[in-house]
């Protein structure tokens, strides 16, 4: 199965409007070029409505790291889906785990989130992981179907296809550590027998992977070589312009 690799930055809270701006100067000039991965970045809610301007006639496509379900009401702080869609947001970054572990997001909110997403076309990359002490317990295989299962329960078996899911071990996120390459390899290949349960076997190889878990420069190929994974959702490493640009580089020959 050819699948179309995703290079993702999650930038979570840093860069300024003016930090963003200077980094697209010199980050668009290097992707004018490409069509063959689809390259995506993350800001924070204050910096999409110019970066999806300011990258209209490039290859980069714009995601929020977050939304609320519902498309107006007394949500103090929250942004709709109908919001992100107003401003040119294509994609949005859902049940990551600093959402669920830090602002104790549980699985039923984020399966919400999931469907509005879809409902209101937006494209979700859904978060699914384990923390150190369940891997540590032999339960990865435990939560990432507990996870995967409730986050997409209300979804139909061809809306699960509008999905993007990123396989980040907790434990593997800012910490430097990285999963083994046969780890990564194991997980992202129950994932997707998980969701052939879930919909069809096509989707199931149709629908794209991501790893992550501090990627960097030196370990992303070997990481998007492996068979199940189809590209990478990158934090730390994406925040400068030459470290993100050797990630988005990678050789998929």
């Amino acid at each position: 199965m050819n699948r179309l690799p995703i290079i993702a930055a999650n930038w979570k809270m840093y860069k300024t409007l003016s930090e963003m701006k200077d980094f697209l100067e010199e980050f668009l000039s290097l992707i004018a070029n490409y069509n063959d991965r689809q390259i995506i970045i993350a800001p924070n809610y204050i910096c999409l409505s110019e970066m999806v301007r300011l990258s209209a006639d490039s290859p980069l496509e714009v995601a929020a790291q977050n939304m609320f379900y519902k498309k107006e009401g007394a949500y103090t702080g929250e942004v709709s889906p109908l919001m992100l869609k107003a401003v040119g947001v294509k994609w949005v970054i859902l049940g990551h785990s600093e959402r669920r572990h830090i602002f104790k997001e549980d699985d039923e909110l984020i399966a919400k989130k999931v469907k509005a997403s879809v409902d209101y076309g937006l494209k979700p990359i859904f978060c699914i992981g384990e923390t150190l002490q369940e891997r540590e317990e032999d339960k990865t295989e435990v939560v990432l179907r507990t996870q995967l299962r409730k986050g997409l329960s209300l979804l139909s078996e061809s809306e699960i296809s509008m999905v993007t899911v990123a396989y980040e071990p907790v434990w593997a996120i800012g910490t430097g550590k990285t999963a083994t390459l046969e780890q990564i390899q194991n997980a992202h290949k129950f994932v997707r027998d998980e969701i052939s349960t879930l919909s069809t076997e096509t989707i199931a190889q149709e629908i794209r992977i991501l790893y992550g878990g501090s990627v960097k420069p030196t370990n992303a190929k070997d990481i998007l070589l492996l068979e199940d994974v189809d590209g990478a959702l990158v934090g730390g490493a994406s925040l400068k312009v030459d470290n993100f640009i050797k990630i988005v580089n990678f050789d998929a020959s």
